[in-house]
């Protein structure tokens, strides 16, 4: 039975997400300048775009349409009301957003010095690549620190205005097709780059009996997830490196990624999507969400273009022409679907 009063729900939070988001990120754009004394008409020049940047109304069409689809998964039974939150509460939300501002001034400083090497003697302790050893958006400590995993997940929904976790549950209805009529309780899902868990947690809530691992980079980040994570059926979380995924060969029915792609150097991009083909069973379904590129909506390759400009980026500009579906092709994942999805992308493929 559809669940009407659920969707109802569902889109009110979203609005609120949405108005909540919105506020705190006009609020972190003013905070840097408000703390070197920078008046009204003195910010930070930001970097204007030569291709075309969307007008907001259609910004916001295309968000509204984004919040509709995910109100129509919990309308469908695919995804909680709550949109899946951990039950932390309001203080520890309002103490995590309090370490994001009072990182504010000095994140604004190491962007214009282009400092991004905070993370330096963490990644050689961490014996990570070298690729992951920088500061990511120039946050403290990259995706290695502590502070870093706390505050990772307000800090992207506040870049997103709210929707960073609506675009995450656009992987639930091609996972839901792809089990229908199948005991979940037989199959496996990975996700690759789970980072907080916040697109495990969904999936465990709405396919409860379904067989889930996760692994990234960060122990940080791991311990983090297993946070997000408790009271859930467990969860194998693990620290790994997606270039060599510690599962046999043939041993995944799902394999989900989400916002890993962008931050990876092009071979190693190959090499992960080879990986994840690797554990796919005969048949299996990839689903991977990752920033837009270049072409996916030609009015909005302005924003794509700022985007490395205005954080610490450096694979981004070869991630926004790269050719994904040569790249998926060749690691034998066949074309099923793809759709953009606000600021993001869907695209499913299927093991050959």
């Amino acid at each position: 039975m559809a669940d009407h009063l659920g969707m109802a729900t569902q889109l009110a939070g979203n609005a609120v997400r949405f108005g909540w988001y919105s506020g705190i990120n006009w609020l972190a754009g003013r905070a840097p300048s408000r703390a070197r004394g920078v008046g009204a008409g003195e910010q930070e020049a930001r970097y204007v775009p030569e291709r075309p940047v969307p007008p907001r109304a259609e910004l916001m069409a295309d968000l509204r349409d984004l919040f509709r689809r995910d109100a129509e998964l919990v309308r469908d039974g695919l995804a909680a009301a709550d949109g899946g939150e951990p039950a932390a509460g309001l203080i520890d939300h309002m103490t995590r957003l309090g370490v994001m501002f009072r990182d504010l001034p000095d994140a604004a400083k190491r962007r214009r010095s282009r400092d991004a090497t905070t993370v330096t003697t963490l990644a050689a302790e961490a014996g990570v690549p070298d690729y992951f050893a920088q500061d990511f958006h120039f946050q403290k400590g990259g995706y290695l620190g502590e502070e870093s995993a706390r505050i990772y997940d307000v800090q992207v929904e506040t870049l997103f205005y709210g929707s960073a976790a609506a675009m995450r549950r656009e992987a639930l209805r091609p996972i839901w097709s792809h089990l229908e009529g199948r005991d979940q309780r037989g199959a496996c899902l990975l996700d690759v780059a789970c980072g907080t868990g916040r697109l495990l947690r969904e999936i465990r809530l709405a396919f409860p009996g379904l067989r889930l691992a996760g692994i990234d980079l960060s122990p940080a980040y791991i311990e983090e997830a297993k946070r997000h994570l408790r009271g859930l059926r467990p969860v194998n979380l693990s620290a790994a490196n997606a270039e060599t995924l510690p599962f046999a060969d043939a041993s995944q029915d799902i394999v989900t990624t989400v916002f890993l792609f962008h931050e990876l150097p092009p071979d190693v991009r190959r090499t992960v999507a080879g990986e994840m083909a690797r554990v796919l069973k005969p048949g299996g379904l990839l689903v991977f969400i990752d920033s837009l590129q270049m072409g996916d909506r030609p009015g909005w390759d302005g924003l794509l273009e700022a985007f490395p400009h205005r954080f610490h980026e450096p694979y981004y500009r070869h991630y926004a022409i790269d050719d994904l579906d040569a790249v998926f092709t060749a690691a034998g994942l066949a074309a099923v679907s793809w759709w953009p999805s606000f600021l993001s992308k869907v695209i499913v493929r299927r093991k050959v």
